[in-house]
């Protein structure tokens, strides 16, 4: 057990972080008993606000951070970055983590039950986790029916396996436009917290990092050169979700594009070259032009590009 534990207490201290640190002995379930397997979602209001989704199994809980909350919408597939094995303790914890330390922010208890795989015994369930899909039933406060967790083929940070976490069709499912479970149901299912969110579901604006530096707005102002505030820095970790679903400028206004282009020229001056006998000396200029034009509909789209270059005579006495 100590060694399935190891990542999870070489990350921690455990004398000045309240998480619980697993060295008492587990009350894993045996193998091969049909006994309810425990399960937990636990909003993390770290760095970034994401969810903790933990299923019980093999003496511990399996834990994968969901940046995004887990949708009842069988048709989005949320990923779930696979963590270090929690100590089963680690279910009921709440509180918050104190700044400089792994995981630093608030925790709450947002779900909690028991799950069931749909496969069979608890030894299928651990063969079907070992290679990478696993399907099983949720009965929990918040959540119910079906649900998969799949690895894929991608990388994340260092060596974290990068899973996705779905929902299955059957009478539990919403579409994510009608229904959202994390704004209509908010809040800790073991205390009075509502974590990063307020009673009406929405998400509370991110205080200042103790550790961040102090005037870390102004100076992403300095550094774009105008008075508008980075669109990162400034945004929260919501916002810029949002963003990333619908990618836009800020000000910018929807246009259709034109249907061609007038030419832009650059004229530059070239680099003179030394100085001859007496005060004569030659100079040349060029004269870049490009013009891009768009035919109409069904014509292929072209760019054609022109230099021209005079040159004055070699010899010519400057005035």
């Amino acid at each position: 057990m100590a060694g399935k534990l190891d990542l999870y207490q070489q990350k921690r201290r455990f004398d000045q972080t309240p998480e619980p640190s697993g060295a008492d002995k587990q009350t894993g379930r045996t193998r091969g008993k049909r006994k309810a397997l425990s399960f937990v979602i636990q909003e993390h209001n770290a760095r970034c606000l994401h969810y903790d989704f933990r299923l019980e199994l093999d003496g511990t809980l399996k834990s994968w951070a969901v940046p995004k909350e887990p949708s009842l919408d069988p048709t989005v597939k949320r990923l779930a970055v696979h963590v270090e094995d929690h100590p089963l303790d680690y279910g009921s914890f709440e509180g918050a983590i104190p700044e400089g330390h792994y995981g630093a922010g608030s925790v709450i208890v947002w779900d909690r039950g028991t799950w069931a795989p749909q496969t069979g015994s608890v030894e299928d369930a651990l063969r079907d986790y070992e290679q990478g899909k696993l399907k099983f039933t949720l009965d929990g406060d918040k959540l119910h029916g079906g649900w998969m967790l799949v690895k894929s083929r991608m990388r994340g940070n260092g060596d974290k396996e990068q899973w996705l976490l779905i929902k299955e069709r059957d009478d539990e499912a919403r579409p994510e436009a009608e229904y959202d479970v994390f704004a209509k149901m908010p809040g800790s299912v073991m205390s009075e917290s509502m974590g990063a969110r307020t009673k009406r579901g929405e998400l509370r604006e991110r205080t200042a990092r103790k550790s961040s530096k102090a005037g870390k707005p102004d100076a992403a102002k300095k550094a774009n050169g105008h008075d508008r505030p980075d669109i990162v820095t400034s945004r929260s970790a919501e916002s810029l979700r949002t963003l990333s679903h619908d990618p836009a400028i800020e000000g910018a206004k929807k246009a259709k594009l034109p249907a061609s282009f007038k030419p832009q020229c650059v004229r530059s001056q070239m680099p003179r070259r030394p100085a001859t006998s007496g005060a004569t000396r030659s100079s040349s200029t060029a004269i870049a032009c490009s013009r891009v034009s768009r035919r109409s509909k069904g014509s292929a789209t072209f760019a054609s590009s022109r230099i021209m270059a005079t040159t004055g005579p070699p010899n010519s006495r400057v005035r």
